[in-house]
């Protein structure tokens, strides 16, 4: 009976068209907020950082990326991991060649570089969609892994052919190199993840949004009504090549400190970033968390249930983890395509109706 718009009353547009329209989720927003930022930085150890929750927000705001891009543009793309690529290697030349500027500026520019670059491959799309468009961006990835390789400029000819994140610092804190402490990386990440789910969410519920699903729904009459599909279409992919830049950028400078193109950013990742947002939803904001959250703990989980308590071989637990990926997505996409998202949407519905029966 708590959980009711009952005695909420909206006075403006702008009250009735809030996120959360119940007080009750208003309230926990906030309260989830002061938690993150309040409370778990004093806890967290390099555990739980370089396990859960690094991963977790860096993947977030890859997958808020390409739901932007695939969930509400429906412009469907195979070269997530690509344009990581350019994030991280951006930002990697921008820290080498600044490093007087604040690895914050480095990230952001990252991510503009990757923008112009998703806008580019994203020319085919006003001529072709569907699966056309998904070998096309699919040719991106390999194109752009292929390039960071074989031209030395990218790695400064370094004989490994790897970069490395050199030290740097925020306010005098150090968030990256091997000397950043735990609660800095989780720190920074977040800020990051809190700053782009709030440009998204903006985003998709404004008129640039509705642009954008207009141009999902049906193309021709959005044009037809006065979209610009040039437009519509390349905001579309400049805003996800930014938020798959940034994630790039924050995977390599804070997370692995250290990367190489085939390895850290191959095909594998960006059918990992697409799996995130088919199980948590399409279209949804909420389906980004939920997709990236699902898919970095289930490792975590089955590991230490099936190899750490079971004493099962790592070999049998990392192909059982194959087999329940593959199972929900088909699950997913058969019986619930919303993902998880729709599955906690249909929740709180319930919920609010609860215990009344209409």
């Amino acid at each position: 009976m708590f959980y009711r718009e009952a005695g909420d009353f909206k006075t403006s547009y702008r009250d009735d068209n809030q996120t959360f329209p119940i007080r009750l989720d208003r309230a926990g927003y906030w309260i989830a907020l002061f938690v993150a930022f309040c409370v778990i930085p004093f806890f967290v150890n390099d555990y739980w950082v370089n396990s859960i929750f690094a991963p977790f927000f860096i993947y977030a705001i890859a997958a808020l990326g390409l739901n932007i891009l695939t969930g509400y543009a429906g412009q469907v793309s195979l070269g997530t991991g690509g344009f990581m690529a350019v994030g991280a290697y951006a930002c990697y030349k921008l820290m080498v060649a600044f490093p007087d500027i604040n690895i914050v500026f480095h990230v952001l520019i990252a991510g503009g570089i990757t923008a112009a670059v998703g806008v580019a491959f994203g020319l085919p799309s006003l001529r072709i969609k569907g699966f056309y468009l998904a070998v096309a961006t699919l040719a991106a990835q390999f194109f752009l892994v292929w390039l960071f390789n074989k031209v030395a400029w990218f790695y400064n000819y370094s004989a490994s052919g790897q970069i490395n994140a050199p030290e740097r610092s925020v306010f005098g804190i150090v968030v990256t190199g091997p000397n950043t402490e735990a609660w800095a990386k989780y720190m920074i990440c977040l800020v990051f993840l809190v700053g782009v789910a709030w440009m998204a969410r903006n985003l998709t519920r404004g008129m640039t949004g509705r642009k954008w699903m207009g141009i999902r729904d049906m193309d021709i009459a959005a044009e037809i009504i006065g979209v610009n599909p040039l437009m519509a279409k390349m905001s579309a992919f400049a805003v996800s090549s930014f938020f798959v830049g940034i994630a790039g950028a924050l995977f390599f400078a804070v997370y692995l400190g250290a990367a190489e193109a085939g390895e850290s950013f191959g095909i594998t990742k960006s059918f990992l970033v697409l799996f995130m947002v088919i199980i948590g939803g399409l279209g949804s904001i909420f389906g980004s968390f939920a997709g990236a959250a699902f898919m970095v703990l289930m490792p975590v989980l089955l590991k230490n249930v099936l190899v750490g308590t079971m004493g099962w071989p790592t070999e049998i637990a990392a192909e059982l983890e194959f087999i329940i990926v593959g199972g929900l997505i088909v699950i997913f996409l058969i019986l619930e395509p919303h993902g998880l998202a729709q599955l906690w949407r249909l929740t709180k519905e319930k919920l609010r109706l609860w215990p009344f029966p209409h």
